[in-house]
């Protein structure tokens, strides 16, 4: 019998390691994958995950149900993981060339069909949703949530206010919102 997300959740919670081992097996590669995406390193991308069920497993944090999946919860996390593993290895400073590619390089895992075709089409709306941004915008999204830069080193490597950058990051996310989810763009939100 597949438990769901949910069920996994709660008896990992209750101090269930086999719980904890199936949501491991689940995740661990969309994880990995984000944080190679951001860390650029094998290494670091392990510890990363391993930093990521260990603040599981420890019950850092409560993810809520009602707030959205726990997909999404996970990559919070590993997003905070990769940002406070990077700074503690003072990883070298992103420099911007062209568009980043925001697709997690998911080629080197095998995983079902069914599985594969959900990432690709989570990436594929993604994707669409950050080329319609212009270029500032899509430069500060990918240096903030792709490369694991802070606000005010934005500023710094843009050369540009901070207040600018903050600014440019929230008109951003509220495009790829809309972008993102066509029901927002009905006015048919129910927050």
């Amino acid at each position: 019998m597949t438990r769901t997300d949910s069920e996994l959740y709660e008896g990992l919670r209750a101090g269930d390691k086999a719980c904890l081992e199936m949501l491991y097996r689940k995740y661990e590669k969309l994880l990995y994958s984000y944080a190679y995406k951001m860390t650029s390193s094998h290494e670091r991308s392990e510890e990363v995950v391993q930093d990521v069920f260990m603040k599981v497993w420890q019950k850092k944090g409560a993810y809520d149900e009602n707030k959205g999946k726990l997909s999404t919860w996970l990559i919070t996390i590993t997003r905070n993981s990769a940002i406070d593993i990077s700074r503690r290895k003072k990883i070298d400073t992103y420099e911007y060339d062209e568009r980043d590619d925001v697709n997690p390089d998911s080629d080197h895992f095998n995983s079902p069909v069914e599985k594969q075709a959900e990432h690709h089409e989570d990436r594929e709306i993604i994707n669409d949703a950050m080329q319609k941004l212009n270029d500032e915008q899509h430069r500060i999204v990918t240096l903030f949530y792709f490369k694991a830069y802070s606000q005010s080193q934005i500023a710094e490597a843009l050369d540009v206010p901070l207040g600018t950058v903050k600014s440019r990051l929230r008109l951003a996310l509220g495009h790829l919102r809309e972008n993102m989810d066509p029901a927002r763009k009905g006015g048919t939100q129910n927050e």
